[in-house]
């Protein structure tokens, strides 16, 4: 009992840190990346609320579905901006897995304590193999490489006067992905318990 509400409690730190970069993400100038950004931190806060150790907090049956809805919502927006970038098909997927949990919660109370039983195996172990090779596709993209830094990747912006000006934390996409590498594996880890 002690281990998975430990556990529970890291994911929970995890998520909610994630979250709360994301939403400072959101002040990038950047329009996309501001988009991307409050799709992420509404995942993380999401993820962070559902993996609660069930000691501290077993939401009723409404919640759940009030969470389906949310990321039902969630999904459908992803779906209409997956048109512009193929990024926002992740978030789909994402939304789609929130949505999935939380009916599993709905239906089979005993999931959110951990117990399993939640959900259909067969579609739990497609989320599982999708996270997965996410987390291995954004770890590899995490590692340095020898080769200069891309254009597209600027860590220094020039600025009028010929200068230069430092990009803000805010906007190093490096940390972007490190977020995204860390809800992809939290999605496992709650995937794991249904």
């Amino acid at each position: 009992m002690h281990g998975p509400a430990q556990a529970g409690w890291l994911l929970v730190a995890l998520c909610a840190a994630t979250g709360s970069y994301c939403l400072l993400r959101m002040r990038s100038r950047v329009e996309e990346q501001r988009r991307a950004a409050g799709g992420e931190a509404l995942m993380g806060f999401g993820m962070a609320l559902m993996a609660l150790p069930a000691a501290v907090l077993t939401p009723p049956r409404w919640a759940w579905l009030g969470y389906a809805a949310v990321f039902g919502v969630a999904a459908l927006r992803a779906l209409w901006a997956a048109r512009r970038t193929r990024h926002h098909l992740h978030h789909l997927v994402g939304a789609c897995a929130m949505v999935y949990m939380a009916v599993a919660m709905t239906t089979t109370p005993a999931a959110h304590t951990g117990h399993g039983g939640g959900g259909a195996p067969a579609l739990t172990g497609v989320m599982l193999l999708y996270f997965a090779g996410y987390v291995l596709w954004s770890g590899v993209r995490l590692l340095p490489v020898a080769a200069p830094v891309p254009a597209s990747v600027p860590t220094l912006a020039a600025t009028e006067g010929g200068g230069t000006t430092v990009i803000g934390w805010g906007d190093r996409t490096e940390l972007a992905m490190a977020c995204r590498l860390s809800m992809g594996i939290a999605m496992i880890a709650m995937l794991l318990t249904l």
